[in-house]
C-alpha cells in the first residue's frame, strides 16, 4: 500500500509541476499547437491580385473572402525592405526566392540558420540550411535563422544570461509531427525561447523574427492584426 501511495503522490507532483510550467509558459508566450493532418497550414506572401498582404488583418480578410476562418497567424520569417522574403521562399511548389547560403551580419546569418518547410503530404520539417535538399514534394518553405534547437539541444551559440532581449517568435516540430508556433509576450533572449521549445517537446526549432513580430490567436484572446511583413504563416480549417 505504501508503494501505491508513493506512486500516486509522485503522479500528483508531476501533474502539479506540469500545470505550473504550462501556466508559466502561457504567461510569457503566445503558443499555438497545430496539427497539419487536421488543419490547413500555409505560407502567405501575396494575394490573388499579386499584392503583398503585409499585415495579419489583410491575411484575415483574404482568408474570409475565400470562406475560410483564420484560426492562427504569425509572421513567418525575415524580409527585405521591399517586403520580399529573405532567403528561400516556396509557395505552392514554386520557388519564388532562392536559398541564401551567403555569410553576413544580423540574426538571419547566425549559424546555423535553417529552413521550415511543409510537404504535399502535410509533413512539416525543420532543417539546417546546409542540410536542405530540394525536392518536388516541398509545397511551402521559408528560410530564417538562427536555429533554436538542433536535435533536441539548444543552439550552443546562445548564452543563458544574455542581455540581448527582444520580442521573438519561432516554430518547432514535435515528435508526433504537430507544429508549435510561439511568440514571446515580453522581451526575451535567444536562449529563453529555445528553452521553451525544448520544454514543450520539440526536437528542432527555428527562429523567425524579432521586435516586429505579431500573432493572431482569437481563442486565447490574443489579437494583433497589424504588421508590415513579408511572409506570414496562417492556419485555417480544411475545406
Amino acid at each position: 500500500m505504501l508503494i501505491k501511495h508513493n506512486y500516486v503522490l509522485s503522479l500528483l507532483l508531476l501533474l502539479f509541476i506540469s500545470c505550473k510550467e504550462k501556466i508559466q509558459h502561457e504567461n510569457n508566450f503566445v503558443i499555438y499547437q497545430a496539427d497539419p493532418k487536421k488543419q490547413d497550414i500555409k505560407l502567405y506572401w501575396k494575394n490573388s491580385q499579386n499584392e503583398i498582404l503585409k499585415s495579419i488583418n489583410n491575411l484575415k480578410n483574404d482568408a474570409e473572402s475565400k470562406n475560410k476562418k483564420l484560426l492562427f497567424a504569425m509572421n513567418g520569417g525575415m524580409f527585405e525592405p521591399d517586403n520580399s522574403p529573405k532567403g528561400l521562399y516556396i509557395e505552392n511548389f514554386k520557388t519564388l526566392k532562392p536559398i541564401d547560403t551567403l555569410q553576413g551580419s544580423g540574426n538571419f546569418y547566425l549559424q546555423p540558420n535553417g529552413i521550415f518547410y511543409m510537404t504535399k503530404n502535410h509533413q512539416p520539417k525543420i532543417t539546417e540550411t546546409k542540410k536542405y535538399r530540394h525536392n518536388s514534394d516541398i509545397q511551402y518553405a521559408t528560410q530564417s535563422g538562427p536555429m533554436l534547437l538542433i536535435d533536441g539541444k539548444v543552439n550552443p551559440i546562445f548564452q543563458k544570461d544574455s542581455k540581448n532581449l527582444n520580442i521573438r517568435n519561432g516554430v518547432g516540430i514535435l515528435e508526433n509531427g504537430e507544429i508549435i508556433f510561439a511568440m514571446s509576450k515580453k522581451e526575451v533572449n535567444f536562449y529563453s525561447i529555445a528553452q521553451l521549445f525544448k520544454e514543450l517537446g520539440c526536437k528542432n526549432a527555428l527562429y523567425l523574427d524579432g521586435y516586429v513580430s505579431r500573432a493572431y490567436l482569437p481563442e486565447k484572446k490574443w489579437i494583433q492584426t497589424d504588421g508590415d511583413f513579408g511572409v506570414m504563416i496562417g492556419v485555417t480549417e480544411f475545406k
